[in-house]
């Protein structure tokens, strides 16, 4: 993250001995992105998070992905995914990926095991319900419409409360964070960005948690693997820097507006490896007295478009099938816009109450074994009216 924090207890100095109690040395640990020349933290241990004592090669059963073809724009209803008890890591379900991004839906009910993403840093969407996220860094609590960053490495597990929780989950072959045009050099936001640092949460305190023979499931490059710790890796007393994991909630983003309609990248929220992710939230419309709110025509030359529908009622798609819980995928090669009558239909609204999830990624998303099972067949034909042999 772009600003520095320090939770519990560090030495005066980094690099210097810290001594417990008994007089031993805090094992310390940095945490550090792209070569030990970017952001980092530097988290003390009471024992040492390189002692391991087994490690197991675990079968990865995402399933396959399938291209979009033929080529067509596709809708899917998140609604209509079945999970039993299910948790936040193991039971997530592909709805699509490429070799930038892999994204998936989970409806978890139970706690989830200790887990590690070391193939890239995790973005994870509340659709509804809530939880408590233990990272090595300490807790977070997150609810409905929260975002949360995870960087690459952070071990966690997700701690559904009674109500369970509904996540969107983007993992990411790199890192996630807010747009380089809303930062300063020295990595401040910018009067223009549509959030702050007020805004964000992490972690307040750390957890120092006691265990042996802990196990930790982590995906990395090759798979997946399964340690067994000598000691727990939540036994952290005090860390301090600028890589951690935070949450920002969707309601907090403060929208871009204009005289005429405004386009996607006064939404962008995140970017990460080829892909960004964008906020549409309730706003005051276009105020020129001739202007169509909603979206024209337009063709993604260069990206697939995924919007995902959380709340409200998204005025372009009025008519679609698209509701609640709804994904639509416009990919590169297909112009879309809005529904048929909708743009005539928003001449002089002057607010619209919807909330959506952007995700664009440059590179093609094919489709994995939950878009498959949620897909409404109809939504391509929605433009015309009618479907082949119509």
């Amino acid at each position: 993250m772009p600003y520095y924090r320090q939770v519990g207890e560090i030495p005066h100095k980094r690099h210097t001995a810290f001594r417990k109690p008994d007089g031993g040395l805090y094992a310390e640990e940095l945490m550090g992105v792209e070569g030990f020349s970017a952001d980092s933290a530097l988290l003390y241990h009471r024992g040492l998070p390189t002692a391991i004592v087994d490690a197991v090669a675990v079968e990865d059963e995402r399933g396959p992905i399938t291209p979009n073809h033929p080529l067509k724009p596709r809708a899917f209803k998140t609604q209509d995914l079945k999970f039993g008890d299910a948790d936040a890591v193991t039971d997530r379900r592909r709805l699509f990926g490429n070799a930038d991004v892999t994204i998936g839906f989970v409806h978890a009910t139970r706690p989830s095991p200790l887990y590690r993403n070391a193939a890239g840093d995790e973005l994870f969407y509340v659709q509804g319900g809530s939880a408590t996220v233990e990272t090595i860094y300490g807790s977070l609590e997150i609810g409905d419409g929260d975002y949360l960053v995870i960087p690459t490495s952070c071990t966690y597990r997700v701690l559904p409360h009674d109500d369970g929780v509904k996540l969107l989950t983007l993992e990411a072959r790199g890192h996630i964070g807010p747009p380089k045009r809303y930062l300063s050099a020295k990595g401040q936001f910018l009067e223009h960005s549509p959030y702050c640092e007020r805004d964000i949460r992490g972690p307040s305190e750390p957890l120092v948690a006691d265990g042996t023979d802990v196990e930790v499931l982590v995906r990395h490059r090759a798979g997946l693997t399964r340690y067994t710790y000598a000691t727990h890796p939540f036994d952290v007393v005090g860390w301090d820097g600028c890589l951690y994991p935070w949450v920002f909630n969707i309601d907090d983003f403060e929208p871009i507006t204009g005289r005429v309609h405004q386009p996607p990248p006064v939404h962008q929220t995140f970017e990460g490896p080829n892909f960004v992710v964008c906020s549409f939230c309730p706003r005051k419309v276009d105020y020129h007295p001739e202007s169509i709110p909603v979206p024209y025509n337009h063709a993604n030359v260069d990206s697939d478009e995924l919007m995902f529908y959380v709340r409200g009622n998204y005025e372009a798609r009025k008519g679609s099938g698209i509701e609640v819980g709804s994904l639509s995928l416009h990919p590169s090669g297909f112009t879309h816009g809005p529904q048929p009558g909708a743009a005539e239909a928003s001449i002089g609204a002057q607010f619209f109450d919807e909330t959506a999830v952007m995700v664009d990624t440059f590179a093609p998303l094919d489709l994995g074994e939950a878009a498959d099972a949620s897909e409404d067949d109809r939504y391509a034909w929605t433009w015309s009216g009618r479907g082949p042999g119509a």
